[in-house]
């Protein structure tokens, strides 16, 4: 059983990852602003924002993981990137993992070549921008973190978010660096199935101090 952290547990990808670790046995806090409308039975729910040490006091220490997936919209806008520093700073040298759930734009849209967001930051919405850009800050930031801390990335598919009304199918295809798709094309994969693999990371962990995606 590990204990996990995680910030923003009340969100699209983070509740699901609470979810997956409450069902199999691992002690689970969620930190979040609001109170979850439908609690999970044994998770430590902290209402708080974790831009407030003292939160953060309560959460980390003594945490196996703790994950970031957090959404930098509104008034977190900019404010996600110092969160993790602030984690990998706290966890320097022990041995706490720290893991961040980003976004698609950091992946290579085959190997070798540019960055999702090299071929489509032209057509980004303006509004939409900032979001993408934290996510490759953070992956950019962790990657220069000493060989003393210990992290994970995750980078959902293409298509992701509760908008797009992705079936749960209880597997995944995992990948690295690279954008993947299926046979029909397609990169997405639900919130659920995306906790299947970072559970999976945590109990069996094969990505230190690297990023990994995954997709239906």
């Amino acid at each position: 059983m590990s204990r996990i952290t995680v910030l923003g547990g009340t969100g699209y990808a983070g509740a699901a990852i609470v979810a997956e670790a409450a069902r199999r046995g691992h002690e689970v806090t969620s930190v979040s602003r609001t109170a979850p409308t439908a609690p999970i039975a044994g998770v430590d729910y902290v209402t708080g924002s974790v831009l407030d040490a003292a939160v953060l006091d309560q959460v980390v220490p003594g945490r196996d993981v703790v994950i970031s997936a957090l959404s930098p919209r509104g008034d977190m806008a900019g404010k996600v990137e110092d969160v993790v520093r602030e984690l990998a700073r706290r966890v320097d040298g022990t041995p706490t993992r720290v893991a961040h759930v980003g976004g698609a734009s950091s992946l290579h849209t085959e190997p070798g070549g540019p960055r999702l967001w090299d071929v489509t930051h032209e057509h980004i919405p303006a509004d939409v921008k900032p979001e993408v850009v934290t996510g490759l800050n953070v992956l950019d930031d962790l990657r220069a973190t000493p060989e003393s801390v210990d992290w994970f990335y995750v980078s959902p598919p293409e298509k992701f978010g509760s908008w797009e009304s992705t079936p749960v199918k209880g597997a995944y295809q995992l990948g690295g660096d690279v954008l993947l798709r299926n046979e029909a094309g397609e990169s997405t994969i639900s919130a659920a199935d995306l906790a299947l693999a970072i559970l999976d990371e945590i109990e069996k962990p094969a990505h230190r101090r690297k990023r990994f995606t995954a997709i239906h």
